[in-house]
């Protein structure tokens, strides 16, 4: 086998691999003879066929499949050969001739990564407290997701449901498949198209309207994509939310034990801190590795990139088919997903170099800590415990986000650490 390999960019690599006849030939006897044996051929006995008579029939299939498991093998066998560590698969040119075949692996290869410059990041680290304003805010949440609805005789006003009939056309063409009703509308929930909601303000319980609306230019379904639609409403009823009072009966919804409202509010208040810690452990943990992304410039394979594009458009991709929606119809600009991938394959490949050259190993004190944190948050701690350790599986992955953290404070031990206030808020939705 004779290998040659030649530098196409600066991961791209081009390997030329050639193999004497003498070797295709070895690969082609055995399986024509096995065919030979089992073939049923019209006048041969079965087992019978001569040898070339089988060549003449079957030869071009099994060369073929004789020269597609040499590129397998021989592939492998020249990258080991000569040190080469390829990202992603190869694309494959190929030229067989009588007196032999030879190839072409156009590749590329996983980069060099250097170290330099990671011991001195510049790191801004949030902080942050929970407030008694963040603690009220919190409980008007909890107050909403319990809310009740109330008719009331009177026109719709912002934050009401209402219940309506209603038709579509665009174009002269139903786009309701006739009547749709007893709807409910939650008013600001935007479930409708822009404008929608706003045309039944002011209506109430056996009104009508009629009124034009543009779909979206990016609307989902690229038939109605800018298109005028006359829709034709009957308000059928119009309810008003009705939130609980904060009383004994609410909390104990909730499990707070002592079953008092103070006793309720300290408990939101507790996991509210615990969540905030947890978010801001997360901040600086991002801060920390876009830092150490932004320092140390690196050229990610375009395979590599690609996959990892495949990776992240995956969720879109079920709600479009669950919504029986064409993705190409969305529209989905690729560029913040390459922007997305290439940090993600870059921060892998450096946290990987900083673990591999420092020798670091995952402290298994800390994983159980981190079960046991994720843990407190169910009602049974205990059990959910024991969930994580009896499956290697999910333990893995929480083996592998320990192991980030640890990487994060090797990093930070190193780095120019300066903080920055912040409220509860801006905090948690960093």
């Amino acid at each position: 086998m004779e290998i040659s390999v030649e530098q196409t960019s600066e991961l791209g690599r081009k390997m030329t691999i050639t193999l004497p006849e003498s070797v295709v030939q070895a690969q082609i006897a055995p399986r024509l003879k096995k065919i030979a044996k089992e073939a049923r051929i019209d006048g041969f006995r079965r087992g019978k066929v001569p040898t070339n008579v089988v060549a003449k029939m079957y030869g071009e299939q099994v060369r073929y499949e004789a020269t597609q498991e040499l590129i397998q093998t021989s592939y492998f066998d020249a990258l080991k050969e000569q040190g080469i560590n390829p990202a992603g698969y190869p694309h494959i040119d190929l030229s067989d001739t009588t007196e032999g075949f030879s190839y072409v692996a156009n590749f590329e290869v996983y980069p060099e990564v250097s170290l330099e410059g990671a011991d001195q990041l510049a790191v801004k680290q949030q902080v942050a407290t929970v407030e008694e304003s963040d603690v009220d805010d919190m409980i008007a949440k909890l107050r909403e997701q319990r809310k009740t609805w109330e008719v009331v005789e009177r026109a719709t006003e912002e934050k009401n449901r209402v219940t309506i009939d209603f038709l579509g056309n665009v174009e002269g063409e139903t786009i309701t498949n006739d009547k749709v009703t007893d709807y409910a509308v939650e008013m600001g929930a935007s479930q409708m198209i822009p404008g929608f909601e706003e045309n039944l303000i002011g209506l109430k319980a056996g009104d009508t309207k009629n009124f034009t609306l543009n779909f979206p230019e990016d609307y989902p379904n690229e038939k109605l994509a800018g298109k005028a639609a006359d829709f034709e409403v009957e308000v059928k009823q119009v309810e008003a939310a009705v939130l609980p009072e904060i009383d004994n009966e609410f909390v104990k919804a909730y499990g707070t034990e002592s079953g008092t409202v103070e006793g309720f509010r300290s408990d939101v208040k507790e996991n509210m801190a615990r969540e905030l810690a947890n978010k801001l452990k997360a901040n600086l943990k991002n801060a920390t590795l876009t830092a150490l992304y932004e320092k140390i410039n690196l050229t990610v394979p375009n395979a590599l990139i690609d996959e990892e594009v495949e990776e992240l458009l995956k969720p879109y991709k079920e709600m479009a088919k669950k919504n029986k929606v064409d993705l190409n119809a969305l529209n989905l600009p690729r560029e913040p997903f390459e922007e997305e991938a290439k940090k993600r394959i870059a921060l892998g490949l450096i946290v990987g170099e900083i673990i591999h050259q420092n020798e670091l190993k995952v402290d298994e004190d800390k994983v159980k800590s981190r079960v046991e944190d994720m843990a407190k948050s169910y009602e049974n701690p205990a059990q959910v415990v024991e969930w994580y350790y009896k499956d290697e599986n999910r333990l893995k992955d929480v083996r592998q986000m320990t192991m980030e953290e640890q990487v994060t404070e090797w990093l930070l031990a190193k780095a120019t650490v300066t903080t920055e206030n912040v409220d509860f808020q801006t905090a948690m939705n960093a």
